[in-house]
Protein backbone atom coordinates (compact mmCIF):
# COMPACT_ATOMS: atom_id res chain seq x y z
CA UNK A 1 0.00 0.00 0.00
CA UNK A 2 1.25 3.78 -1.05
CA UNK A 3 1.43 5.52 1.86
CA UNK A 4 0.04 8.76 0.47
CA UNK A 5 1.43 11.04 3.49
CA UNK A 6 4.94 10.65 3.37
CA UNK A 7 6.51 13.37 3.35
CA UNK A 8 8.92 12.37 0.50
CA UNK A 9 5.83 11.50 -2.03
CA UNK A 10 3.93 15.14 -0.90
CA UNK A 11 7.14 17.23 -1.52
CA UNK A 12 7.81 15.47 -4.85
CA UNK A 13 3.87 15.10 -6.12
CA UNK A 14 3.34 18.75 -4.65
CA UNK A 15 6.09 19.69 -6.92
CA UNK A 16 4.16 19.04 -10.16
CA UNK A 17 0.95 20.51 -12.11
CA UNK A 18 -2.25 19.74 -10.56
CA UNK A 19 -2.53 18.17 -14.34
CA UNK A 20 0.22 15.65 -13.95
CA UNK A 21 -0.26 14.56 -10.46
CA UNK A 22 -2.45 11.70 -11.39
CA UNK A 23 0.02 10.28 -13.94
CA UNK A 24 2.85 10.39 -11.03
CA UNK A 25 0.50 8.81 -8.45
CA UNK A 26 0.25 5.67 -10.80
CA UNK A 27 3.75 5.50 -11.74
CA UNK A 28 4.93 5.42 -7.58
CA UNK A 29 1.61 2.96 -7.71
CA UNK A 30 3.18 0.63 -10.21
CA UNK A 31 6.82 1.05 -9.80
CA UNK A 32 6.31 0.32 -5.73
CA UNK A 33 4.63 -2.85 -6.86
CA UNK A 34 7.27 -3.58 -9.18
CA UNK A 35 10.16 -3.56 -6.74
CA UNK A 36 8.23 -5.43 -4.16
CA UNK A 37 8.19 -8.53 -6.70
CA UNK A 38 11.46 -7.90 -7.32
CA UNK A 39 12.95 -7.52 -4.22
CA UNK A 40 10.43 -8.09 -1.36
CA UNK A 41 9.92 -4.78 -0.98
CA UNK A 42 8.67 -1.71 -1.99
CA UNK A 43 11.18 1.51 -2.91
CA UNK A 44 10.27 4.28 -4.62
CA UNK A 45 12.93 7.45 -5.22
CA UNK A 46 9.68 10.28 -5.53
CA UNK A 47 11.48 12.35 -6.85
CA UNK A 48 12.98 10.41 -9.78
CA UNK A 49 9.67 9.30 -10.48
CA UNK A 50 8.28 13.30 -10.36
CA UNK A 51 11.42 14.12 -12.50
CA UNK A 52 10.34 11.26 -14.93
CA UNK A 53 6.44 12.51 -15.07
CA UNK A 54 7.43 16.46 -15.84
CA UNK A 55 9.72 15.43 -18.27
CA UNK A 56 6.87 13.70 -20.11
CA UNK A 57 6.94 9.92 -19.00
CA UNK A 58 2.93 8.63 -19.66
CA UNK A 59 1.35 5.29 -19.33
CA UNK A 60 2.40 3.18 -22.01
CA UNK A 61 -1.51 2.54 -22.75
CA UNK A 62 -1.82 6.50 -23.69
CA UNK A 63 1.51 7.05 -25.79
CA UNK A 64 -0.63 5.89 -28.86
CA UNK A 65 1.30 2.45 -29.48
Amino acid sequence: MLNKTSAKFLEARDSLPEALRPVYDQLVEEYKFNTEVAYGHGYVAYKVLAALVRDGWKPPDSRGA
